[in-house]
């Protein structure tokens, strides 16, 4: 039995779940067909329009009627074109000229398959880093705000994920906030760094267009300047073989795979967070953990930003290997390639900020957890306050070294042979011997003076470098992220 077609059932054939089931509506349409047809032909349209500027034979009436039909697409048209020719470029020529008979003849006028292909693609990459640099401010502000509000929270470090020293839950955060600085930065650089291809033809020589204007130099590169103005960008590469230097592509992706990193390192800080009971993603009243196990609460958001950025990390590896084997002026192996992953770390960039928005929205503390956490750490830390407070009361370093090292390892097989809790202050207390400090224990086992200027660093870093990145994107930050699937 064959299966039905597409028409008749939507779901009978393979989509993709960037787009179907994560991405936002905008990065979606950023990569859509219809997008990129509709940046051909007005690309089509800015050359024709530079060209009759300076001085090609190209009517105002010509220019008209490519302008009234830059989004009138006969896909359908456009398929059977493609299929006949064999070449999308031309396909889309023949359709567009089909609406545009007067203009037919002066369409693609002097360009090749790369003047539309991967200035497309330029005008594509600026766009999407558009909607992505927003959406990482707004991550960023949700988490300063968290930081914030948690910066004189005390809670157990972790090195090698043994405990540490103290540290505070806002400082913690911070450590987050400071890379996805990095990243915002990274991007707008990546971003800023981009350049039009231009018209440059069919090897990057120009010379189809030198001799539409009879050897003028000056109006080539006039037309150059005009048609990259008009795309919406300040520079052309000077320099093109048939395409723009794949090498523009790895450092697109290299610095989404770095966000990619930075999002798995702090999603998977909850994760622990959420095994250690003291911090949780958002969690919906009618949400369900597990199909087997009712009470289970997973970190389902923060695993998928894992999954995701695992990907994204990847994507890169692609534009490595193309722009190693673009072989003189260009090769046609990095077309199907790059229709895949340029699309792909996008949407999933775009995802996994969604995603981590949300988190940053909705994250839960347990004090109560934390505070239990350190009172069973913090004794062995407070030997070392302990003994400096024996001496300055007059005892011996040596002999109080010696009484708390006993002390310690008796308090440790407790925890760790019998599974109690540290009771090592409860031995010092009845140990006649400490008598002299009594009063200052409490004191000395006060969380807040293990922190260091963990709060004070808090308060600097987000008033000096994290709040000042984000005063360009303040009026574009998104509003409260819904609840993901």
């Amino acid at each position: 039995m064959a299966a039905p077609g597409p028409e008749a059932d939507p779901f009978g054939s393979y989509r993709s779940p960037l787009v179907s089931r994560y991405a936002s509506p905008e990065m979606g349409f950023n990569f859509s067909e219809r997008r990129k047809f509709g940046t051909w032909r007005r690309l089509w349209l800015y050359l024709a329009q530079a060209e009759k500027s300076l001085g090609l034979p190209i009517t105002d009436e010509q220019i008209q009627e490519m302008e009234a039909n830059l989004d009138n697409i006969d896909f359908k048209m456009a398929a059977e074109e493609e299929k006949r020719l064999r070449h999308d470029v031309m396909a889309h020529v023949h359709t567009f000229a089909h609406c545009c008979p007067k203009a037919a003849a002066i369409i693609h006028l002097g360009a090749t398959s790369c003047y539309v292909g991967d200035n497309t693609d330029l005008i594509v990459l600026r766009d999407g880093f558009n909607l992505l640099l927003p959406k990482l401010a707004t991550v960023i502000s949700r988490l300063a705000d968290f930081a914030e509000q948690y910066a004189d929270l005390p809670t157990l470090g972790f090195t090698h994920y043994q405990p540490a020293q103290l540290t505070t839950v806002g400082k913690r955060c911070c450590l987050w906030i400071q890379d996805l600085c990095m990243d915002l930065r990274n991007l707008e650089r990546a971003r800023d760094d981009l350049r039009f291809r231009g018209v440059k033809g069919t090897t990057g020589t120009q010379a189809s267009f030198l001799q539409l204007f009879e050897g003028d130099h000056d109006k080539v590169e006039e037309l150059d300047r005009l048609v990259t103005v008009k795309a919406g960008f300040k520079r052309a590469y000077l320099i093109t073989g048939q395409t723009y230097s794949r090498k523009v592509d790895v450092e697109v992706l290299s610095v989404l795979a770095s966000l990619g990193a930075s999002i798995h390192k702090i999603c998977t800080d909850i994760r622990l967070l959420a095994n250690l009971k003291e911090i949780e993603e958002p969690f919906e009243t009618d949400q369900i953990g597990s199909s087997a196990m009712p009470y289970k609460r997973n970190p389902m958001r923060s695993e998928r930003c894992c999954s995701l950025a695992r990907h994204l990390m990847t994507l890169v590896l692609n534009p490595l290997h193309t722009a190693s084997v673009q072989w003189f002026e260009r090769t046609l192996d990095d077309s199907a390639n790059r229709r895949v992953c340029l699309a792909e770390a996008f949407l999933t960039a775009d995802i996994i900020l969604s995603t981590l928005q949300n988190i940053s929205e909705g994250l839960v503390v347990y004090p109560k957890v934390i505070e239990r956490r350190i009172r069973q750490e913090l004794p062995f830390m407070a030997t070392e306050n302990i003994i400096m407070a024996m001496v300055k009361a007059g005892g011996n370093r040596q002999d109080c070294h010696e009484k708390m090292r006993i002390l310690s390892q008796q308090a440790a097989a407790v925890v760790k042979q019998e599974g109690g809790d540290n009771d090592l202050i409860a031995r010092v207390c009845a140990d006649s011997y400490f008598s002299p400090i009594q009063g200052q224990l409490e004191s000395l086992l006060e969380p807040t003076s293990f922190t260091g200027r963990a709060s004070q660093q808090v308060v600097r870093f987000l008033k000096e470098e994290a709040r000042p990145v984000l005063i360009p994107y303040q009026s574009k930050m998104g509003v409260k992220m819904e609840l993901a699937l």
